[in-house]
C-alpha cells in the first residue's frame, strides 16, 4: 500500500466515520471502509449505501452514493472537485489537496443531512 494513498485514505476515511454513529458500518478494513444506511428494500434485502473509501492501484475513490439519489447535491461542487469525477457518484483523489478534501466534506455533509432528512441516516442509531 502506497504511504501516500494510505494517509490520504485515513483521512477521508475519517470524513465518513464522522457519519458512522447515524448509519451501519459495513467494511472497516485496511484499504477500505464503507458505510450503509438504515434503509433496507424488503424485495431483496439490499441495504441502500451512503458511501465509502478504497484505495485503488493508482488512486484513491470516494464514493458518495447521496449524489447518485439527489443529483441536485453536485450543483454547488467546484470545477476542480467536479474533475475528480468518475461516473455520477465516485471522487478520485491522487494526492492530498486540502481544498478539494474540505469540499468532499461539506458535500458529505450535504448528503448526510439529505439521507437524514428521507430517513436513511439516523443519528444516534448507528
Amino acid at each position: 500500500m502506497d504511504s501516500d494513498f494510505a494517509a490520504l485514505f485515513q483521512h477521508i476515511r475519517a470524513l465518513y466515520a464522522i457519519h458512522a454513529a447515524a448509519g451501519v458500518v459495513l467494511r472497516d478494513e485496511p484499504g477500505r471502509y464503507h458505510l450503509g444506511t438504515h434503509h433496507v428494500r424488503p424485495k431483496d434485502g439490499y441495504r441502500l449505501w451512503f458511501g465509502g473509501v478504497e484505495i485503488k492501484k493508482n488512486y484513491v475513490s470516494a464514493h458518495v452514493m447521496p449524489v447518485y439519489v439527489h443529483p441536485e447535491l453536485l450543483e454547488t461542487i467546484s470545477p476542480a472537485l467536479r474533475k475528480r469525477m468518475q461516473g455520477k457518484a465516485c471522487f478520485n483523489f491522487k494526492t492530498m489537496d486540502a481544498a478539494l478534501l474540505a469540499e468532499l466534506a461539506a458535500l458529505l455533509a450535504r448528503g448526510a443531512a439529505r439521507f437524514t432528512s428521507d430517513g436513511a441516516l439516523r443519528p444516534g442509531k448507528g
